[in-house]
C-alpha cells in the first residue's frame, strides 16, 4: 500500500468515520459570507525570530473588491497589530536584513511601486517611482539593493516601455495584433510584446538597473513565476533566476536557472544540461549550494518537482527528494545550512518536511494534516511558523514547537476568522478508500451537508478536480468550496482517481494518453462505494461538477453514463482535435495524447465530441470569454451539441474572466447559477 499521511491504518480510518467528531450548531455557509472570509498570505519571520509580517486580504462590499493590509504578529503570541492602513493593495512583505524596515509593493500611488516601511513608527515612503509596475521585492543579505521583476520591452527602459503603452492606448491608433512566432496568448492575456525582467534598486540612490534588459523571456515565468524564482547569493554579488524556453516556447517545458552579476553583465544558464523544467534556485547561508527543484522529462509538466543541490564548487548534482516520491511545491533554506523546510503535495494533504543535507539522513515529516504552506523558522529555531487550512477552517497563522512536536504542539497565532465561523455549520471532510482500477488503492473525501441527520437521505454532489495532474485536498478552497456546495443540504465527494499528484509518480501519470480508462473506473468505483458505504445518500439524486480536466470528464459522461441527474460543466474541453489547434501550451495537448493531431489519433478517440449523440443528462455549461488555456469555443461547442440534441442545458459566459471565475461580482453569479441548478434537478 502506498504511504498514508499520518500512518493511519485503514482500521482506523474506518474507525473515524464511524465516530465523526461532534457537530457545532450554526447555519450554512452563503456565497456572502465566503467573500467575508479573511485571507491570510505569505508570512515573513523578523531576523531577530520575534515577529510575523503577514498579509490580510479583507473583502469589501461596497466596492465589490478586495483591500488587503500588512500586519503584524508576535511569535510568542499576542493580539496582531495593522502596519498599513490605504485603500488598495500592501503586498509582500520583506525584512531588513537588520529587521529595521519592511520593504512591500503597494497599488496606494495608483500603480504598483516598492514603499519601505520602518518598523519603529512612521509612513511608508516609496522607494521606486517608475511608469510600470513592480513586484516581488527581496533584500540583498547586505541589505544595500533589493531586486523586484517589472514587465518592460526587450531592449527598451520602462520610461520607454511606458511611452509605446501610451501610444498603443491612443484610440486614434489601430488595435491590430500581429504575430510571427507562439505564443500569441497565455492563460487570459495576449502577447503584446512585453516581458517580465529583474532589477534591481539602489536603496541609497533610488537608482535602477535592469539585469535581464535583452531577454526575449519572462523571468520569472509568467503568469505564475515569483519571487521564489530569484535569489541573492550571501555575498550579495551575484542573482540567481527562473527563465522561460529560450526557443520553441509554445512546445518546451524547458524553463532554466540562471546567474548574472548583482550589478550587470553576462547571463550564465546553470542547467543547461536538464531539457525538462528548472526553477525556484537559492542559494544557501553559506553560499556552498545552490537548491532548486527540476523535472526530469522534457514536455510534461506534471513530472515530479524533485529538490535537487549543485555544489557550487564542483558542479556536482545531487537530487535530495526523489525516493521521497512526492512533488515539491517550495522551499527555504534552514539558517545553518543544515538542510531545507518543504512543501509537499501528500495524498490529499500538503505536507511540511524537513530535509536534511547529510547524506543517508532521514527526511521527516513536520506536518501531515490539511494544507500547510509557507514554513518559516523562529525563535532561533524552536519554532515553525506556517500557515494552515482544512476544509471546514480558513488559513490562519499557526505555531509548532519542534522540541515537543506533534499536532498537539501546534498554538494558532492568528484568529482573524473566528467570529464568522462561530456561526456556521461546517463539517470536517473525511477520508476513505476504496480499490480502483487495477485493485488500487485511490482515495477521496466526504463532506457531510449543514444539519446533518443520519436518517434522512441527501442527494450528492460529485466534484471531478482539475488538472487533471492536480488533487482534492482537505482544504479551504476560496472558489470549489466543498462547504459551499453542502450548504443548499447536499453531502459532496471528491475522488482523487489516476492522474491525481501526490500518490507517487507512477499513480500521476497513469493519466497520460489515457483520460478515458483507469481515471474513468476509479471515478465509477469510488462513486459506488459511498453509494454502498454511506447509507444517507441518495442514489437516484446524483450531480457531477468539474472544471478545466474535471470539466472535459463530465461531457465525456455525458455520452457515457445515465447514472447522473445533471451536470455541471465549467471551462471543459469539447473537441480535443479543435482544443490543439486554439490553446496554447502546446506541450500539454502533445503529451497527453502522444503528439499533435497529424501523429496521433487519440485527439479523436479520447474527444466528448465524438460521442455528442448520446448527451442526454441536463447541463450546466459555464465559460470564461478571457480563457485562453481552454478557449470559450470548446464552451459554445458543448452548449451547441446539448441544444440541437434537444438536452436541457444552459450557457454562463463571463466576458471578463479566464479559466477561473476570480471577480468577487462574478463570483455571486456563478454560485447562485451553481445553486439554482443543482435545486432544479436534485430538490425533486
Amino acid at each position: 500500500m502506498r504511504h498514508v499521511i499520518g500512518s493511519f491504518s485503514l482500521a482506523l480510518l474506518v474507525l473515524s468515520l464511524m465516530n465523526p467528531p461532534a457537530r457545532a450548531a450554526g447555519r450554512p455557509l452563503t456565497v456572502e459570507d465566503l467573500l467575508k472570509v479573511k485571507q491570510v498570505a505569505d508570512p515573513q519571520v523578523s531576523p531577530d525570530g520575534k515577529w510575523i509580517v503577514h498579509e490580510l486580504s479583507v473583502h469589501d462590499e461596497a466596492t465589490r473588491s478586495n483591500n488587503v493590509d500588512l500586519w503584524l504578529v508576535p511569535v510568542e503570541g499576542g493580539e496582531p497589530r495593522r502596519l498599513t492602513t490605504t485603500p488598495g493593495a500592501d503586498t509582500h512583505p520583506r525584512w531588513s536584513p537588520d529587521g529595521k524596515t519592511i520593504a512591500f509593493t503597494s497599488s496606494r500611488g495608483g500603480s504598483s511601486q516598492i514603499y519601505l516601511l520602518p518598523i519603529d513608527g512612521g509612513e511608508p515612503s516609496p522607494l521606486t517611482k517608475l511608469p510600470i509596475d513592480c513586484s516581488g521585492p527581496i533584500w540583498s543579505p547586505q541589505g544595500d539593493r533589493i531586486a523586484f521583476a517589472a514587465e518592460v520591452y526587450p531592449g527598451k527602459t520602462p520610461e520607454q516601455t511606458a511611452e509605446l503603452d501610451k501610444a498603443k492606448a491612443d484610440p486614434n491608433t489601430s488595435k491590430v495584433r500581429t504575430f510571427n512566432s507562439l505564443m500569441i496568448r497565455h492563460w487570459m492575456t495576449w502577447d503584446e510584446g512585453k516581458r517580465s525582467h529583474l532589477f534591481v534598486v539602489s536603496i541609497k540612490t533610488g537608482e535602477v538597473k535592469d539585469l535581464t534588459p535583452n531577454l526575449p523571456v519572462n523571468t520569472p515565468p509568467a503568469p505564475f513565476g515569483g519571487s521564489s524564482d530569484y535569489g541573492f547569493s550571501p555575498d550579495g554579488k551575484t542573482l540567481v533566476f527562473t527563465a522561460e524556453p529560450l526557443k520553441d516556447f509554445a512546445w518546451s517545458t524547458n524553463t532554466d536557472v540562471w546567474s548574472v552579476p548583482a550589478e550587470g553583465g553576462e547571463l550564465t544558464n546553470l542547467t543547461a544540461s536538464n531539457l525538462a523544467a528548472d526553477a525556484q534556485p537559492s542559494i544557501s547561508p553559506d553560499g556552498k549550494w545552490l537548491a532548486y527543484v527540476r523535472q526530469a522529462r522534457p514536455g510534461f509538466e506534471a513530472d515530479q518537482w524533485v529538490l535537487t543541490l549543485i555544489d557550487r564548487a564542483s558542479g556536482a548534482i545531487r537530487e535530495l527528494t526523489k525516493a521521497l516520491d512526492r512533488p515539491v511545491g517550495s522551499f527555504s533554506w534552514l539558517a545553518d545550512s543544515s538542510g531545507l523546510l518543504a512543501v509537499i503535495d501528500d495524498a490529499g494533504h500538503e505536507s511540511i518536511i524537513r530535509v536534511p543535507l547529510a547524506a543517508g539522513a532521514p527526511i521527516e515529516r513536520l506536518l501531515t494534516r490539511g494544507r500547510n504552506d509557507a514554513p518559516r523558522l523562529a525563535s532561533q529555531g524552536k519554532h515553525l511558523i506556517f500557515l494552515r487550512n482544512t476544509a471546514d477552517k480558513p488559513g490562519e497563522l499557526y505555531r509548532l514547537d519542534l522540541q515537543r512536536g506533534g499536532e498537539a504542539a501546534i498554538s494558532s497565532l492568528t484568529h482573524y476568522n473566528a467570529p464568522l465561523l462561530a456561526e456556521l455549520d461546517l463539517a470536517a471532510a473525511e477520508e476513505f478508500e476504496f480499490a480502483g482500477a487495477d485493485g488500487d488503492r485511490v482515495r477521496g473525501l466526504l463532506v457531510k451537508p449543514p444539519g446533518f441527520d443520519p436518517t434522512k437521505k441527501y442527494p450528492l454532489v460529485f466534484l471531478i478536480h482539475g488538472g487533471p495532474q492536480s488533487a482534492f485536498h482537505d482544504e479551504w478552497h476560496n472558489r470549489w468550496n466543498y462547504q459551499l456546495f453542502a450548504a443548499p443540504g447536499y453531502a459532496v465527494v471528491s475522488i482523487n482517481p489516476r492522474g491525481s499528484s501526490g500518490f507517487g509518480q507512477k499513480f500521476t501519470d497513469q493519466i497520460s494518453k489515457d483520460w478515458n480508462g483507469r481515471v474513468v473506473v476509479d471515478l465509477e468505483k469510488g462513486l459506488d462505494h459511498v453509494l454502498k458505504t454511506y447509507a444517507f445518500l441518495d442514489p437516484t439524486r446524483v450531480a457531477a461538477a468539474g472544471g478545466s480536466f474535471g470539466g472535459y470528464m463530465v461531457n465525456w459522461l455525458a455520452g457515457h453514463s445515465d447514472r447522473f441527474k445533471a451536470f455541471i460543466s465549467h471551462a471543459g474541453v469539447f473537441d480535443n482535435h479543435s482544443m490543439y489547434f486554439t490553446t496554447e501550451e502546446l506541450w500539454f495537448d502533445e503529451w497527453e495524447f502522444g503528439g499533435p493531431p497529424w501523429e496521433s489519433d487519440l485527439h479523436l478517440k479520447q474527444s466528448p465530441s465524438e460521442f455528442a449523440k448520446n448527451f442526454r443528462t441536463p447541463t450546466l455549461v459555464i465559460h470564461g470569454a478571457l480563457d485562453f488555456r481552454v478557449p470559450e469555443t470548446q464552451g459554445f461547442g458543448m452548449f451547441t451539441a446539448l441544444q440541437r440534441l434537444g438536452v436541457p442545458s444552459r450557457l454562463v459566459l463571463f466576458p471578463d474572466e479566464g479559466h477561473w471565475v476570480l471577480k468577487p461580482r462574478n463570483r455571486i453569479v456563478w454560485w447562485n447559477e451553481v445553486h439554482a441548478w443543482l435545486g432544479k434537478y436534485l430538490k425533486s
